[in-house]
């Protein structure tokens, strides 16, 4: 059939690491007891006044071939009065709440077919990333690599560890096949260590230079309580895989610390003792001119963004904005200077930006808002092939039932069909879940869909209105509307 012709025009192998699942770093303590995701419950007939019954499912495979959206799909595009006829129930399901904006697109003309009040601010929660991903895509090479590095210092016997937006560090040698770990503590030392042979160095002191990219630690909109929950962490251009936040587990305050910690282990191994000297602030520039000692390079700015959406990643969302800030000649500094470098990113691309309201780029602040429009606007510039560099990214989202923050839903009898096929950015918080993606239809045509709801009633969680909003999807999806 035509959907399986162009589901096959790129493939994306995707493992499942990762910070979290179902989008959990994007709730305050308290707001969703995660029971597992649930088996499609009955559609309700009237306001929902009591909670339905979950039953766990299984995780997804670690590793799968994934369709990612194409321009070349050739299938007819759906009328608006089929799109109508199917969608519309969906789209008044009590789940949903009474607050509800939805914006489906020809993926391949950015046609609206489909609209309940998506001009209307709401808020999006994660589906924000969507258009902060779309800003980093805007002004960095997506093929580039981020560099860590060790220099000399003002004295003979002082090295500097500089800063350079990695926080996917490993402790070991670097994996050249992964993303997280890709450049290696044990490597770092082992360069840093024989250049020190090599000028007969002895004992020396380390100091961290963490002035790149450089602004708050933490926007000062977010939640006390949710960064020492562990869902959230510092927003720093240098850290160590291991010290990330999750699982209920704080992040330290301060990580260049940390690494700086681990490469000093790691030299003195090696024979040369290492004092770190107190990091205070973000330190100061490494000398100009200094001579490099090591350097190890990340994954690729492509794969990091890839990573912070599959896992909705708030802290590396963030991290990023501020490269592509910096990489703008402008400066992270300013606390609210990121987010409103999205909206001027957006407004530049021709995208609307009114009703946006953003206080991060990462989705997690309350207070926060956006339209279906903007997001649908910003989507259909991947699909209809104006932005090819975004379409890259577009097509490494989470996808239905496999990886990510998607990997445990439709798995029920009445999404699983569709499993494999959909792409979206999750965004759940108190009262708000909504999703934000591409699919494609029967007849093998790409859609996008922004479906954001921001007073869902009182349930387990927000897991009723996750369910319908899968559900609105799997209509979708399995749609030729004509």
């Amino acid at each position: 059939m035509r959907r399986a012709a162009v589901a096959g025009v790129t493939l994306l192998l995707v493992g499942t690491a990762g910070y979290a699942a179902a989008d959990v770093v994007d709730l305050a303590p308290g707001i969703l007891t995660y029971e597992g995701a649930p088996v499609d419950p009955p559609t309700p007939t009237g306001s929902p006044s009591s909670s339905p019954t979950w039953a766990a499912l299984p995780s997804a495979a670690a590793t799968t071939a994934t369709p990612s959206p194409s321009t070349s799909a050739s299938g007819a595009a759906p009328t608006k009065a089929g799109l109508t006829k199917a969608l519309s129930p969906i789209a008044e399901d009590p789940w949903l709440g009474p607050s509800v904006g939805i914006s489906v697109r020809d993926g391949q003309t950015g046609e609206e077919l489909y609209a309940v009040s998506p001009n209307v601010a709401r808020a999006p929660a994660s589906t924000l990333k969507v258009l902060s991903a779309f800003a980093v895509t805007s002004h960095v090479d997506l093929d580039a690599h981020m560099t860590t590095r060790v220099v000399t210092g003002d004295s003979p016997n002082e090295v500097v560890l500089v800063a350079g937006g990695d926080t996917l560090l490993g402790l070991g040698a670097s994996d050249p096949h992964a993303v997280e770990g890709h450049a290696g503590i044990a490597t770092l030392a082992d360069e840093v260590a024989q250049s020190l042979d090599d000028r007969a160095a002895g004992p020396v002191t380390l100091r961290v230079d963490a002035t790149y990219a450089a602004g708050p630690r933490y926007p000062t909109t977010w939640k006390k309580e949710d960064i020492a929950a562990g869902f959230t962490q510092s927003v720093s251009m240098l850290d160590l895989v291991s010290q990330r936040a999750g699982g209920g587990k704080a992040a330290p305050p301060v990580p260049e610390s940390g690494v700086a910690a681990a490469l000093a282990k790691a030299l003195a191994a090696r024979g040369h003792a290492t004092t770190v000297a107190p990091l205070r602030g973000h330190g100061s520039p490494a000398p100009a001119g200094a001579t490099e000692l090591g350097a190890v390079e990340s994954a690729t700015y492509a794969e990091h963004l890839a990573f912070a959406l599959q896992h909705s990643d708030n802290a590396l969302t963030e991290n990023l904005v501020r490269q592509a800030m910096v990489a703008a000649g402008a400066s992270p500094a300013a606390p609210l200077g990121p987010p409103q470098f999205v909206v001027t990113t957006l407004a530049e691309a021709g995208v609307p930006t009114q009703g946006l309201r953003l206080l991060d780029t990462s989705g997690l602040s309350p207070g926060q808002t956006a339209t279906a429009t903007a997001i649908a606007d910003v989507l259909a510039l991947a699909t209809t092939g104006k932005d090819p560099a975004f379409l890259r990214v577009v097509s490494t989202l989470p996808v239905a039932g496999l990886n990510g923050s998607l990997s445990d839903r439709y798995r029920g009898k009445q999404t699983k069909a569709v499993a494999g096929i959909p792409r979206a950015k999750t965004g759940t918080l108190k009262g708000i879940s909504s999703l934000a993606g591409t699919t494609v239809d029967a007849d093998g045509h790409v859609l996008v869909f922004v479906v954001l709801t921001d007073r869902v009633p009182a349930s387990s969680g927000t897991l009723g209105a996750r369910a319908a909003l899968d559900r609105f999807v799997t209509a979708l999806t399995q749609c030729g509307c004509h």
